[in-house]
């Protein structure tokens, strides 16, 4: 299975990220579909993953004043799941942050999530909240 992964801005991934992020997050999760898309889409840097051509994969990286980044809409499509594309999805978006001058990266993480971005050095912190419904926790990693 040959995966690439390409960072692209909103205007160039959206006919491919936005099917994706409403097949995960609106119909699978339930999200509303007006907390879905937010102002952060359009400035921010989206990491796309593709298998065989198809993409199957996004996340974002949106930047933040302070040399903040903000990780965050990480979705992938049911069949692709536990094959390593979430995995180089963010090893991607963390690139990008260093390249990008980023001294700290931020996330909502579902609690589901948390033991996957722990591998990556990503520390929880703080009370769990409910966010759309799914109860999530920050995690927070120093770059």
């Amino acid at each position: 299975m040959g995966m690439v992964i390409a960072i692209k801005s909103w205007q160039d991934a959206q006919h491919e990220a936005y099917p994706i992020r409403k097949q995960v997050f609106i119909e699978e999760q339930g999200v509303p579909e007006s907390m879905e898309l937010d102002e952060f889409d359009l400035t921010a840097w989206h990491a796309l993953a593709y298998v065989d051509s198809e993409c199957v994969g996004t996340a974002r990286l949106v930047t933040m004043p302070r040399s903040i980044g903000r990780i965050g809409r990480m979705a992938v499509l049911l069949k692709h799941r536990r094959q390593g594309v979430g995995s180089r999805l963010l090893e991607a978006l963390l690139q990008q942050g260093k390249a990008l001058g980023i001294s700290q990266l931020e996330l909502h993480a579902q609690l589901s999530a948390i033991p996957f971005y722990e591998q990556f050095g990503f520390i929880a912190q703080g009370a769990i909240y409910d966010e759309a419904g799914i109860a999530h926790r920050d995690m927070i990693l120093l770059t």
